[in-house]
């Protein structure tokens, strides 16, 4: 009996000592992978690869940026929706994304009900930009050029069904002009047709357009935005431009896929939050025309909703369809 007393408490003490091996690996313990669902070069692109950098830093583990572009971001969404939610496959993609269910009727994926919402990572104003060789350099010219000349004048986006393409439709309407739109694949692509005077402007998010600009590159018309933007003062908004009520945000949010451990995103949102303190993530935001948002997930989640709200309106109004 004490032979066997002795064994059992041998045992007991082993499994104990292992106990740990066998529990749960702490998070992270391997690179996380972020979906971002445009080519590289655009404005998804200018904010999340500076803040993989500083999460990297932080986790003590790579965060990898994974550019998989398509249909207005919607390929890269419904990837990400079907990724495994272990804690090791995040989502980051923006305004489009509140877009695309009224617009894609065919969608995979729900982006209110297949992802937990993180948090907003950055909320640049939109501004209209327009071409080298265009024939106007502010609002009014604009305006008045597409007016005496209806649908000559076209203007580039990400894609159909992205923030730049409904912009383009809101700005339509309230304008009261003919625009023909050209969809590209992606805001990259869509800025060298720009650069190029492949189309006349875009309605672009600051935080790709403010190099080109700084460059000179495209000529920045108006910011559609309440205030100027800090890092180009001297572009007015476009109630001062003649368009009142006129505005419009590109912003960019990171995602988990639902089922993803509360845990992780719990500690994401923490290390998200934390890397948009630091100083030289800010010196880049500003530089990109954004201010640092502070949104809990739950605030997110309900300024996602009023998003989708909201575009499901323009869109019905400006009676557009997917091309």
């Amino acid at each position: 009996m004490k032979r066997s007393i002795a064994w059992f408490a041998c045992i007991t003490g082993c499994v104990a000592a292992a106990g740990p091996a066998w529990a749960a690996e702490p998070w992270p313990s391997k690179a996380v992978t972020v979906i971002v669902p445009f080519p590289a070069g655009g404005g998804t692109d200018a904010f999340m690869r500076p803040l993989a950098q500083q999460l990297s830093a932080q986790l003590g583990q790579s965060v990898v940026v994974d550019n998989r572009g398509g249909a207005g971001g919607t390929v890269g969404a419904a990837i990400a929706a079907r990724a495994v939610p272990d804690g090791y496959t995040f989502f980051v993609g923006g305004a489009h994304h509140a877009i695309a269910p009224s617009f894609y009727k065919g969608l995979t994926y729900d982006i209110e009900k297949d992802f937990v919402p993180v948090t907003l990572i950055a909320q640049p104003p939109q501004i209209i930009v327009a071409a080298p060789a265009a024939p106007f350099s502010d609002l009014k010219g604009l305006v008045a050029a597409a007016r005496s000349q209806p649908g000559k004048f076209n203007f580039g986006s990400a894609g159909n069904g992205t923030s730049h393409h409904l912009a383009g439709e809101l700005f339509k309407l309230q304008a009261g002009v003919d625009l023909t739109h050209v969809p590209y694949t992606g805001a990259g692509p869509m800025l060298l047709a720009l650069m190029g005077s492949q189309v006349d402007l875009a309605f672009d998010g600051l935080g790709s357009s403010a190099q080109h600009i700084r460059g000179g590159k495209v000529k920045p018309i108006a910011v559609a935005a309440p205030a100027r933007s800090s890092a180009f003062p001297d572009v007015p908004t476009a109630a001062e431009a003649g368009l009142p009520g006129y505005e419009v945000s590109t912003w960019y949010a990171m995602w988990a896929p639902k089922g993803t451990p509360a845990p992780v995103v719990e500690r994401m949102y923490a290390e998200v939050r934390k890397a948009l303190e630091k100083p030289e993530i800010k010196k880049v935001w500003l530089s990109n025309g954004s201010e640092v948002p502070s949104y809990t997930s739950a605030e997110f989640g309900t300024y996602l909703h009023n998003e989708v709200e909201r575009w499901a309106k323009v869109a019905k109004d400006a009676g557009i369809k997917a091309d």
